[in-house]
């Protein structure tokens, strides 16, 4: 009898089976509205021109390919602690922020909610319903209870901030609230800037501990700006909070699987032993990062030429997807679908489209366009060649 005889078979993942899916279908035209990649103009995939030229320099250093810290490149964890808090951030300035280079946003959350469970074994996690999926994954999987508070309102495709207002209030003490920094998976309804300053407000008076999710940095309004809830948190007086942030989406390092967990600590102190559990933690899953996409992003944040090139490349992505939300928007007006232009107030890569399980099954059926069964659509997939023919279909299946 085989020990692995009473498991199971897992269902597919619901987006990457799309793309499989998507990728045996043999129809044409055919497109992938579910995948959470950056495409550019033509449909392909970019690498930026300022990650190749670090990539020239870094070769041309022929390093040794050696263990790095369990934590992580130095010079990468203080350029990933600037990029995400500024450079005039009080915390980081007094020694009381915790930098780790993770495997990636997933593996910074993963790190995080291990330490957590293992720091704050009786919390409760809340998280936005809906959110990205894998974040019910992998807190479940880190042992935790978890509940949801209201997010979005599908009436008028925004935030539901009264609802998730009401709901902060009611959480206990001590509480880890998971929060979206910016171009929230997968509605991309984000918070305002005075509806931050509530939330940091409620989180600091309830005692709460704020877990924020940074993958899409840059691809809403600005570098700089699209970290403004983290900093209304410290500004708000809120002692202790978490940061994962991931480098897959702004430089397009995917593959490399590049990120970092931030940790905001009350006394230098405090960071020095929050940072020796965060090494036991690393230590226990993969003992150390890998080396390459790390390099690459400390060599371009830390050269003044290549971050100009590159912000001004993240810009170009941005300014391209907001393209492509304007485009679409017009084109279902056009066919006598203006109710969609909610979608221009959605930030990022993503829209909670409103169409229902049922029509986004007609838009696979009938015309080879895959998208996730919520209605969620990845904006960055169209392009001046699709563009028509998605809102065209779309303009059918919505009737």
């Amino acid at each position: 009898m085989s020990f692995f005889s009473s498991v199971a078979l897992a269902p597919d993942d619901p987006i990457l089976g799309l793309t499989d899916a998507w990728l045996a279908d043999p129809r044409s035209p055919k497109v992938n509205l579910g995948v959470g990649v950056y495409y550019d103009a033509d449909g392909r995939q970019v690498l930026p021109e300022s990650v190749m030229r670090a990539e020239a320099t870094l070769t041309a250093r022929r390093r040794a390919r050696s263990y790095i810290p369990i934590d992580g490149l130095p010079d990468y964890d203080s350029a990933t602690q600037r990029l995400v808090f500024g450079e005039d951030c009080a915390a980081a300035a007094e020694g009381r922020v915790v930098t780790a280079q993770t495997l990636g946003g997933t593996g910074a959350l993963r790190v995080g909610a291990d330490f957590l469970k293992a720091t704050l074994p009786f919390a409760k996690v809340a998280i936005s319903q809906p959110s990205w999926p894998n974040h019910q994954v992998l807190f479940r999987a880190a042992g935790f209870e978890i509940g949801n508070y209201p997010y979005y309102h599908a009436d008028s495709h925004g935030v539901d901030f009264d609802a998730m207002l009401a709901a902060l209030l009611a959480m206990d003490a001590g509480t880890v609230v998971l929060l979206h920094a910016c171009c929230h998976n997968p509605t991309g309804a984000d918070l305002s800037t005075a509806q931050w300053r509530e939330v940091a407000g409620t989180v600091r008076d309830r005692g709460l501990l704020p877990f924020v999710d940074m993958a899409y940095q840059g691809f809403d309004r600005g570098i700089a700006e699209d970290a403004q809830g983290i900093a209304i948190l410290l500004e708000a007086g809120v002692e202790n909070l978490l940061v994962a942030n991931s480098c897959s989406k702004s430089f397009s390092l995917y593959g490399e699987r590049v990120g970092a967990l931030s940790l905001v600590c009350a006394s230098a102190d405090e960071a020095r032993r929050v940072r020796s559990q965060v090494k036991q933690t690393i230590r226990a899953n993969y003992s150390n990062p890998p080396t390459h996409g790390a390099a690459l992003v400390a060599t371009i944040l830390g050269d003044p030429d290549l971050r100009a090139q590159w912000e001004e490349e993240v810009g170009q992505m941005r300014g391209r997807i907001k393209a492509m939300r304007n485009g679409l928007v017009a084109r279902l007006a056009a066919l006598g679908h203006p109710e969609f232009a909610f979608i221009n107030r959605q930030a990022g890569m993503f829209t909670y489209s409103g169409l229902s399980p049922a029509q986004v099954q007609r838009l696979r059926d009938e015309f080879a366009i895959y998208a996730v069964s919520s209605g969620r659509i990845c904006v960055s997939a169209l392009n001046e060649a699709n563009l028509d023919y998605v809102a065209d279909a779309i303009a059918r299946v919505a009737g």
